[in-house]
């Protein structure tokens, strides 16, 4: 499903080069469910960033289901990321002033489906998270834990084959946090590769397999 080929990451500004990424060779298989560990600036996001193609590795190759991604132009990143992953942040990024509903149907807007499909498909994703009673209500009166339901139905009303986290339960308490883990342990059992980023060991030990990043590398 993603495989990463000696990938590297450099940031370059005018007096400084940055490696956050090194020789990163990882395969993810269909349907599994990674978590990926590491100290703060061990390069973690830097790697969910470059799966879900919204940055292009220095060096080194990206596919996904089949396809050498890496590469391509920004536009076709853009259409293969739409169709294909979804993502899920600590930081809930939902518009305040539009409706939990209308909030969930935005991937679709991008995809140009119709309202009563777009309706039909968010009602779906928002009943998967346990919000269909809460279509009408703003992200502020919602609890931080629903927030993030409401995040992660968005994630996933486009039917994605990949859904990437980061750090999904980092604002939220204990209770919330094991919430967000049971969905998306849900998610997984009905087909969706997931691949998150935390600093939770009991969570990443709930996942197939944790990946360890230090200094940018991949510690085996």
């Amino acid at each position: 499903m993603i495989k990463l080929s000696s990938v590297r990451k450099v940031y370059q500004t005018e007096k400084i080069l940055t490696l956050a990424l090194d020789d990163i060779n990882l395969q993810v298989e269909d349907g599994e469910f990674i978590s990926v560990m590491g100290p703060s600036g061990c390069g973690k996001s830097t790697l969910l960033n470059m799966i879900g193609l919204l940055d292009a590795p220095t060096e080194g190759h990206i596919d996904i289901a089949g396809q050498e991604v890496s590469r391509s132009s920004d536009i076709r990143r853009a259409h293969f990321r739409n169709e294909h992953i979804g993502f899920v942040f600590q930081q809930f990024h939902l518009i305040r002033e539009l409706s939990v509903l209308d909030n969930v149907e935005i991937p679709l807007l991008y995809r140009k489906v119709g309202w009563r499909d777009r309706k039909k498909r968010s009602l779906e994703a928002l009943e998967k998270v346990g919000l269909s009673s809460r279509i009408h209500h703003r992200p502020t009166q919602l609890s931080g834990g629903q927030q993030q339901r409401v995040a992660i139905a968005r994630a996933i009303v486009g039917q994605p084959k990949i859904l990437l986290a980061d750090e999904p339960t980092g604002n939220l308490d204990s209770t919330m946090g094991d919430e967000i883990m049971k969905i998306l342990q849900d998610l997984n059992e009905s087909g969706a590769t997931i691949v998150m980023v935390t600093h939770d060991r009991d969570l990443a030990k709930q996942t197939n397999r944790v990946v360890h990043l230090f200094d940018g590398r991949q510690i085996h």
